[in-house]
C-alpha cells in the first residue's frame, strides 16, 4: 500500500521472528510504524528504546481500539499518533505524512480517553491543595467547568449549552483568571479534586 505513494519511502518491513531493536536503528527511518500488539517483545519498551537511541524518529502505533491506558503510557514515552487498524488507506497515509510533519495525530475516538487520564494523573499527583478553592462563579460558569471536566471541546459546550463559541471562549477565560490557573487541563483536574461536584465550592 505505501509503496503506492510517491512521496513515501518503505525502507524495511519486519515480522517479530527477525525483528530486533537494532535493525531499525541501523536504517535510521524518519516514522516507524509499531503494532501494538507484540506478542515476543514489549511495544512500550520498545518506543522508549528507539526514542532513546534517536531522538528525533516519529512513532505511530497502531491497533484495533489500544486499551485505555495505554494511551498515556505511549505518548509518556514519545509516540507522536495512532492508527485504528480498522482506518481507511486515506486516514492511514494522511496520519503517516502528518506525524512526518512534526504533528501529533490521535484519532477522535481517543482523544476523551487520554484527556481523562491527564485529568486522573493531575489529580493524582497534584491534589487539589495548591489549586485556589474560595472562588465566586457564575452559575454559567460551573456549567461550563463541569463540561470541560467531562472533556468537552468549546465547540462542543457551545453547542450543548446553546452558547456562541465566542461567549464560550470568553467564560473560559474568566474562569482561569477567577481560579488563577493557566490550562483547560488544571480546571478539569480542579473539577475531579472536588470530588466531581465543582458547583459544591464554587459557590455563586
Amino acid at each position: 500500500m505505501l509503496k503506492k505513494e510517491p512521496d513515501i519511502s518503505t525502507l524495511a518491513t519486519f515480522g517479530e521472528v527477525d525483528f530486533t531493536p537494532e535493525s531499525i536503528i541501523g536504517l535510521k527511518p524518519g516514522v516507524v510504524l509499531l503494532d501494538l500488539g507484540l506478542a515476543n517483545q514489549d511495544s512500550l519498551d520498545l518506543v522508549r528504546s528507539l526514542k532513546n537511541e534517536l531522538h528525533d524518529i516519529k512513532i505511530i502505533v497502531m491497533d484495533l481500539v489500544p486499551v485505555q491506558e495505554d494511551i498515556l503510557q505511549f505518548v509518556e514515552a514519545g509516540v507522536s499518533g495512532f492508527i485504528l487498524k480498522d482506518a481507511t488507506v486515506s486516514e492511514f497515509t494522511k496520519t503517516i505524512r502528518s506525524v512526518a510533519g512534526g504533528e501529533k495525530v490521535l484519532p477522535a475516538i481517543l482523544a476523551e480517553s487520554l484527556f481523562s487520564q491527564i485529568v486522573d494523573y493531575g489529580v493524582k499527583e497534584l491534589g487539589h491543595t495548591k489549586l485556589i478553592q474560595s472562588v465566586s462563579m457564575t452559575n454559567r460558569e460551573n456549567e461550563i467547568v463541569e463540561l470541560i471536566a467531562e472533556g468537552l471541546a468549546n465547540k462542543e459546550i457551545a453547542h450543548k449549552l446553546n452558547l456562541s463559541i465566542y461567549t464560550v471562549k470568553s467564560h473560559v477565560h474568566n474562569i482561569l483568571e477567577k481560579m488563577a490557573l493557566n490550562t483547560r487541563v488544571q480546571i478539569a483536574i480542579y473539577a475531579r479534586s472536588t470530588n466531581g461536584s465543582p458547583t459544591e465550592k464554587l459557590k455563586t
